[in-house]
């Protein structure tokens, strides 16, 4: 190579450098020109529609941008998630919820999707608590179970439907038990709980963000929660752990937030990954939400939010599968059994 050529090729290299760490420090500096869309997809007062709420004002003060939250129920959350999915590339259309609602859609058949579709940008986690009505015959967890086996497949649970946190529960609670119930399905966490302080049904399995001011209100009497530690919120005695009553039984963390299509242009991840790190992980507003409502302030993304979130996809798509409710096997889709 004469030196002529060899300076010519230090030259392009140094432009492509230059160029390379332009693109970089444009990928960091993403400024929306227009409002965002957050698809909630369940019904108003959820726990993914407080927490999003709360995490949507964060984000636009960061952002100088509006971000819309759009109420989109259905389909047990595939039918908002597949707006968001099927919208165009460019930023501006968002999906929220519980991860493993993401991670197991593809497993239900409620929607091709996968997590490896999907930038994970995760706040708080929650735990399913089961509730009866204030009136309920049932004191303590041993008597709900007593009373489904004495009873099989009568006593009546409301979840927001199937792939939703409060499903995953009652199914979780009715295999760790060896009982069956009556699924009672709704728009929304919401309309679940409000179906047990009202009668309509008599057990909710949903989050105990969704349920904790009819507790707080003695509307509600908590028995448990799917955790292996006791749920302490301002107001109410502790609530004891499911492995209390049900040593063997299996729990994992049940991560929220929103979700991105992988495909969008690399400056919105570059830039959001940058909040997250900065802003979302030091928010004092979700931090007092989370302690008000009982729910775990754990924000992450990237890789470091599908590890987290991770285990509770992988039990939940086995829990659909050993309960004949799958349409793909999960490990057909890279979802191993636990």
């Amino acid at each position: 190579m004469t030196t002529l050529n060899f300076r010519a090729t230090l030259a392009g290299l140094a432009l492509s450098v230059t160029a390379l760490f332009a693109v970089s420090a444009q990928a960091q500096d993403w400024k929306p020109t227009k409002p965002i869309t957050v698809i909630v997809p369940w019904a108003a007062g959820g726990s993914t529609d407080q927490v999003i709420r709360v995490t949507a004002s964060e984000l636009e003060t960061a952002l100088g941008q509006k971000v819309v939250v759009v109420n989109q129920p259905g389909a047990s959350g595939s039918i908002g998630s597949k707006t968001a999915l099927e919208a165009p590339k460019d930023g501006y259309t968002w999906t929220s919820g519980a991860a493993k609602d993401i991670g197991t859609y593809a497993v239900s058949g409620l929607l091709d999707t996968k997590m490896d579709d999907w930038n994970f940008y995760l706040t708080v986690a929650n735990q399913s608590v089961v509730s009866v009505n204030a009136n309920s015959p049932y004191k303590t967890l041993a008597d709900l179970i007593a009373a489904m086996k004495a009873k099989p497949g009568q006593i009546t649970i409301a979840t927001a439907g199937v792939n939703s946190s409060g499903h995953f529960g009652s199914e979780a609670l009715a295999r760790g038990a060896g009982v069956t119930y009556k699924h009672v399905t709704y728009d929304g966490g919401n309309p679940a709980v409000i179906s047990t302080v009202s009668g309509e049904t008599e057990v909710t399995t949903q989050l105990g963000v969704e349920q904790v001011e009819m507790i707080r209100a003695k509307r509600l009497r908590p028995l448990a929660v799917l955790a292996s530690k006791p749920l302490e919120v301002d107001g109410i005695p502790a609530i004891e752990p499911v492995t209390k009553t049900l040593p063997n039984f299996r729990t994992e963390t049940n991560y929220f937030g929103i979700f991105v299509p992988k495909s969008v242009p690399a400056e919105v991840t570059a830039t959001l990954n940058k909040l997250w790190q900065e802003k979302i992980a030091n928010s004092a507003a979700l931090k007092k939400y989370a302690t008000d409502k009982g729910a775990l302030f754990d924000p992450s993304y990237g890789d470091a939010a599908k590890k987290a979130a991770f285990p509770a996809i992988q039990g939940a798509a086995w829990i659909l599968q050993e309960g004949g409710k799958a349409k793909v096997s999960p490990d057909t889709l890279g979802i191993p059994k636990p």
